[in-house]
This record gives C-alpha cells, sequence and structure tokens, in this order.
C-alpha cells in the first residue's frame, strides 16, 4: 500500500521529517502507524469502508499518517482549511457528511457547534492508536479503485465552495504518471512542499512521495527563513511551492545565509508565474531548475508537467501533458478542437479526472462534458511540441498566493450590507501575493462607508487569504443583459491604464 511503484525502502530513508524538531520516522515505523492507527480507527472507533472523515489540522507528521490509515480501510478523506470561518466549516461538513472529525487541540473548537465526534490528532489518545501493538492483526478492507478516497474543496464562480470527489484510482493515476517521468537517480529525493495537506496540491504530493519512497519534510507554516533553513538542515533537492515564495526567494537577501547546494529544482503550481519572474529566478539561483505545472483539484491536482532538465527551459510553459491523459484546446463558443498554436479552452480527460460534484449533478453535467472531458475553463494553447501554455482564465478566480478566492461569494456578502448597493470583485495584480481581491462598491445615496469599514466587515466573515485588500467607490457596476457582471468592461472603465 505504501510502495506500490517503489522497492521497499530501508530504515535509514525517513519518509517524513519535522521541519521544526528534526524528529524523522522511518519507513518500517510508518508503516506499523498507519497499520496500528487503521486498526484502532476500524475496531475501537468503528468506521466502515465508505465512511468520510472530517480533517481539521495544519501540517504535521500526523497528518500523512492518518491520511494512509482512513484510505487503507476505505475512510474517504475530507480535509478543510483550519483558517476557515464557521460558516465555511459548516457548509463543508454538509456536503461531505462525516461520520467522525479529526482536529488539534486548537482547531476543534470550530467543529463544537456541528456536533461531529472529533478526536484530537495531537493528543495522548491518538498517540496510543498510532503506537500500540496490534501483532499479526492487521484490518484488511477490501478497496475498489472506484471508492471515493477523498473530498477536497473548490471554489468556483458560484462563490461557494464544492465538494470534488477524487477516487482511489484519480491518486494511483497521478501516482503512476509521476513513477514512469521520473529522473534515475543515485540517491532518494527528499521534498519540501508548501502547500497544505488539505490542498489537493499538497494532499497528491505527499502521497506519492511515501509510495515512491521518497522523503517530504513536513512544515507547520511557511516563513521563508524556516524553509530555507530546512533546505540547508535536511539536504533538500525538490521544493514545491506557490509563485509569492518564488518572488521572495528572489528578492530576499536571507537566500545568502543558507547553504542551498542539495536544492535541484523548485516547482510552482496554483498559478502562473511570468517570464520576467522565471528569468530572474535563473539568474540568482544559475543551478537550479525551476518549472511550472498545472493542475486542478478536479485533476487531482496534475494534469500537465515539466518533468526532466530539457522540459525545465522551455519558459513560459507549464510542461507536457501526463502520459495517462488527453486533452484538446477548444473553442468555448463551438466546442470544436482548435490546432496547436491556437487560444482556446483547455480540456482533460483521462485516469486523473475526478468523479464528479458532492450531490451537485448540475454542476457536474456542466463541467464534464461529452464523454467525461473536463472543461477547465482555462485559457491555454499547446505548441507543435507539445508543450502547454496558460494564458488566461475564464474562470473569474483570484489567485491569492496559490489559494482560489471567488470574487462571487465576496460579492454577495458585499450586498448583504445595508448602506451597498451594488459590487464587483475581480483579481488586482501583487507582486508578493500573485492577486489580490479589489472590489469596485456602489454606495447608498448619502451613505458614509468608507473603505476601512468594508475591508473591516468583509474580513470578519472570510478566511484571511480571502479578505478584500483594496476597496473602489464607483457609480455604476457594467452588466450584461442577463445580469452577468463584465468584469472586462470593469477593468477598462475604472482602471483603463491598467494592465490587468
Amino acid at each position: 500500500m505504501l510502495s506500490p511503484f517503489s522497492p521497499p525502502p530501508t530504515g535509514r530513508i525517513p519518509p517524513l521529517i519535522q521541519s521544526d524538531t528534526g524528529y524523522r520516522i522511518s519507513y518500517p515505523q510508518f508503516r506499523l502507524y498507519v497499520e496500528a492507527l487503521a486498526f484502532s480507527l476500524r475496531t475501537g472507533v468503528g468506521l466502515s469502508r465508505n465512511d468520510v472523515a472530517f480533517v481539521l489540522s495544519p501540517n504535521s507528521t500526523r497528518v500523512p499518517i492518518l491520511y494512509f490509515a482512513l484510505l487503507s480501510i476505505g475512510v474517504a478523506v475530507s480535509p478543510a482549511n483550519p483558517l476557515s470561518t464557521n460558516s465555511e466549516i459548516s457548509r463543508q461538513i454538509k456536503i461531505s457528511k462525516p461520520v467522525i472529525a479529526f482536529a488539534t487541540s486548537v482547531t476543534a473548537v470550530k467543529l463544537v457547534e456541528h456536533g461531529c465526534k472529533t478526536i484530537l490528532i495531537d493528543s495522548p489518545e491518538f498517540e496510543r492508536m498510532m503506537t500500540r501493538r496490534i501483532g499479526r492483526e492487521v484490518v484488511e478492507v477490501e478497496v475498489s479503485q472506484n471508492d471515493v478516497a477523498a473530498i477536497l474543496f473548490s471554489s468556483g464562480t458560484t462563490g461557494h465552495a464544492k465538494g470534488v470527489v477524487i477516487t482511489h484510482r484519480n491518486f494511483i493515476a497521478v501516482t503512476a504518471s509521476f513513477y514512469y517521468q521520473r529522473q534515475q537517480r543515485s540517491s532518494p529525493v527528499v521534498g519540501l512542499y508548501i502547500t497544505p495537506y488539505f490542498h489537493v496540491f499538497g494532499f497528491h504530493y505527499t502521497l506519492k512521495s511515501v509510495a515512491l519512497a521518497e522523503t517530504v519534510v513536513v512544515m507547520e507554516r511557511y516563513e521563508l527563513s524556516k524553509m530555507l533553513r530546512a533546505v540547508e538542515e535536511f539536504k533538500v533537492t525538490h521544493l514545491a511551492v506557490v509563485p509569492p515564495i518564488v518572488v521572495a526567494m528572489v528578492k530576499s537577501n536571507l537566500t545568502k545565509n543558507f547553504d542551498m547546494g542539495s536544492l535541484e529544482a523548485v516547482g510552482s503550481g496554483a498559478a502562473p508565474l511570468g517570464i520576467d519572474l522565471i528569468e530572474a529566478f535563473a539568474k540568482k539561483f544559475p543551478r537550479i531548475f525551476i518549472f511550472q505545472g498545472y493542475g486542478m483539484t478536479e485533476t487531482s491536482g496534475a494534469a500537465v508537467r515539466a518533468s526532466s532538465p530539457d522540459e525545465y527551459q522551455r519558459r513560459g510553459s507549464v510542461g507536457k501533458l501526463f502520459g495517462n491523459n488527453e486533452a484538446k484546446i477548444v473553442d468555448p463558443d463551438t466546442g470544436i478542437a482548435l490546432p496547436p498554436g491556437k487560444l482556446g479552452e483547455l480540456w482533460i480527460k483521462g485516469p486523473t479526472v475526478m468523479k464528479g460534484y458532492v450531490d451537485d449533478p448540475k454542476a457536474t453535467s456542466e463541467t464534464l462534458v461529452s464523454a467525461k472531458w473536463l472543461r477547465t475553463g482555462d485559457v491555454c494553447y499547446v505548441d507543435n511540441e507539445g508543450f502547454f501554455f496558460v494564458v488566461d482564465r475564464i474562470k473569474e478566480l483570484i489567485k491569492y498566493k496559490g489559494y482560489q478566492v471567488p470574487p462571487a461569494e465576496l460579492e454577495q456578502l458585499l450586498l448583504a450590507h445595508p448602506d451597498i448597493v451594488d459590487a464587483a470583485v475581480i483579481a488586482y495584480p501583487d507582486e508578493e501575493a500573485g492577486q489580490v481581491p479589489l472590489a469596485f462598491v456602489v454606495r447608498r445615496p448619502q451613505s458614509r462607508l468608507d473603505e476601512g469599514q468594508i475591508i473591516e466587515f468583509i474580513g470578519k466573515q472570510v478566511a484571511p487569504y480571502k479578505k478584500i485588500r483594496r476597496v473602489v467607490f464607483v457609480s455604476s457596476i457594467p452588466k450584461s443583459p442577463s445580469g452577468k457582471i463584465l468584469r472586462k468592461e470593469v477593468r477598462k472603465i475604472y482602471l483603463p491604464d491598467s494592465k490587468l
């Protein structure tokens, strides 16, 4: 289960290292912890195949152990951002319908009002469940590849979180793609993946790393100095980050204080990297490859990726299609496939594509069309050599430090304010965050509502990464005859000099 694609690793190679303490777990220990926890969850807690477990925790070495234990007994994992508000958690629990929750002593307070039985993963009870001696009493549960492995949350332009159903087959396909694209090497990969484990990026990177007998350095939260120190101390070979971290690495003088000689490659995802930023990184770190990948929650986190030094050199490209997938660039109006070099919507088909959205057949049918082709909503093109380039997004999601922020959700909250009669939210470029939410607001006549009050009003209702950062007061919001906000017109009218 733990290493289906690689020979069983020796005790010298740890799958997990806690960055702040240096605590290491060997592969034999990891297997024992997973088997003991699975046994406890099955026989003691009473979890069964097809149950759902809600997880609300920051990154720690115990989270991957929990994930593998749950997956091994056929329980679907449904993780959420520990920074989520009570209303966001309430909606996520309503979607995933968990029979149990796992949290920390800090995050558990957010689950009290939901009446869900909760086990603290930083408690002595969890420690006992994970370390008990079970001898030969290993729990064996027959799990099908079509069973649900995870329900991950993805926000769309409707403004509401949707539960994305990912199967065991989806994750196996992603891992298999990494396995067949891997480069031969004399020493194991040591990866530091900054993205949180509730996000599909962090989720699948952790699963595939353990399956491929690699080492994962676990950071609870990102700080540039701590990340660089971890690279030096644990001889990290691969970093997986989001664009704001690439910006920080390029601009900060802190990098001079640490030995980064072990670092071979930095992979960036969640939002495109600009050519200027890529070139600045290459100039500062000439021995470190930088590359991009492309994926969505709906593709189990991966679909297109640069996977070799030759492919890393194709600046601006997100790489080539995973070997077990199909893709086409489609005219979004006609549905006709387009030739190389032509802009269109990227459609993807294959074993990494989600099963659908939980209890949302309408959204599922709109996204999975024509024999299970996934409409990504992203404008792309592919060149004659098969390299993909992401140009723009049809979907209006704002990418704040790798997080997805739906404008419609913020617009709905703005319109709930008594002094706001209309509103539109767009992405505004920001060097550190990538993009920030910018709100255009039409106030009620004679209202004295100011920018600070609006920012505070929204900030109390959403997770930190969703906060509105700027407000512009306007007289009207341009809309189509059907009432849809014309965001391009908003930009053109109110930000005529912007490069948005």
